[in-house]
C-alpha cells in the first residue's frame, strides 16, 4: 500500500489497526496521534475504520518544529539540543498530544524518513516512537528500519499501532 492507498489493500496495517480499535473499545479509551515523518498515515490508517470517531479523537502532524512547539507544546529548547529525531521530542511530542488534544492514550513519531535528511548520527531510517497514557506512563523506542522513503514510513506506521496495543 502506498500513502494514499487504503489500509484496508495491506492486511498487516488492517490488522494492527482493528487491533487498536479492539484495544480502544474493550478498555473504553481514546487515542490521539502526532506524527512528523508519516505525515498523517497513522491516523489515516485508523480513520479507514468506519466507526473510529467512537475511539480516536484525531492528531496533529506537526512535519516542523514550530508545529511541534505550537500544537503539542514541545519546549524548544527540547528541539534545540536534541534535535527533532530524538527520544526527548518523541516523549514531548506523545505527552503533548495528550494535553493538548485530549484523550487516554497517545502514541507520537518522529524520524528521518529520506532519502535525504540522515546524519551519520541520525542515519535515514532512524525513528522514535513513544507512547504515552493519561495514568502518567510513556514508553519511548528507537527504530532503525532499512529501505526507501515508503517503506520507512510504512514501518513506522505499522509499529506505531502495534506499540498501542503492547502490554502495559
Amino acid at each position: 500500500m502506498n500513502a494514499q492507498g487504503n489500509t484496508h489493500d495491506d492486511p498487516a496495517l488492517l490488522r494492527a489497526a482493528r487491533g487498536v480499535e479492539s484495544r480502544c473499545r474493550s478498555r473504553g479509551y481514546v487515542l490521539v496521534t502526532a506524527e512528523s515523518c508519516t505525515g498523517g498515515w497513522v491516523a489515516k490508517c485508523l480513520t479507514d475504520i468506519a466507526g473510529s470517531s467512537d475511539w480516536y479523537r484525531g492528531g496533529a502532524v506537526s512535519y516542523s518544529n514550530g508545529l511541534k512547539t505550537q500544537l503539542l507544546g514541545v519546549d524548544p529548547h527540547l528541539l534545540n539540543v536534541h534535535g527533532a529525531v530524538s527520544e526527548a521530542v518523541a516523549r514531548a511530542m506523545a505527552e503533548g498530544a495528550l494535553e493538548h488534544l485530549g484523550g487516554d492514550c497517545a502514541v507520537a513519531v518522529t524520524g528521518v524518513a529520506g532519502p535525504a535528511g540522515g546524519s551519520p548520527e541520525k542515519p535515514v531510517g532512524t525513528v522514535w516512537i513513544a507512547w504515552a497514557d493519561s495514568a502518567g506512563g510513556t514508553f519511548v523506542q528507537l527504530f532503525r528500519f532499512s529501505g526507501d522513503r515508503e517503506d520507512v514510513r510504512r514501518a513506522t506506521v505499522l509499529h506505531a499501532l502495534r506499540g498501542v496495543l503492547r502490554d502495559d
